[in-house]
């Protein structure tokens, strides 16, 4: 009887211990993605980015996000977790408490017509990729 006791109370904490892994991007999210960041090279990660325009943030799927500051500067980030929902046009929220979106602000996707909460993630680190000057 012990045995199946410790055994229930093992099995929950088994669930913790697993790693996400992103769904893999469909054939047009890889277009999409490869479009905005076609010319540009990888560059450093940064924790934080400024929030402001906002009107420059892209979703390429559940996981992705592109956030444009200029023609020769973006940032990618994968998002921790899936915020289901912002691919098919719910709208992202993100709860911050300062001027920048910074790694584990969390996020939520919102159908605006109904108020349902789809889905609900964290921002991740952000990747520069910028147009290489020209020499």
């Amino acid at each position: 009887m012990r045995g199946w006791m410790l055994l229930a109370l093992a099995l929950p904490l088994s669930a913790c211990t697993g790693s996400y892994e992103p769904a893999p991007l469909t054939e047009k999210q890889l277009v999409r993605l490869e479009k905005e960041l076609a010319g540009k090279q990888a560059g450093e990660k940064t924790s934080c980015i400024s929030r402001f325009p906002s009107t420059n943030l892209r979703v390429i799927s559940d996981n992705v996000l592109i956030y444009r500051v200029s023609s020769k500067l973006v940032y990618r980030n994968d998002l921790i977790g899936s915020c289901t929902g912002i691919s098919r046009g719910d709208t992202l929220v993100v709860r911050s408490f300062s001027s920048q979106y910074c790694r584990g602000d969390i996020a939520r996707a919102v159908d605006m017509t109904t108020q349902i909460v789809g889905g609900s993630c964290a921002l991740g680190d952000f990747t520069a990729y910028r147009t290489p000057s020209k020499k």
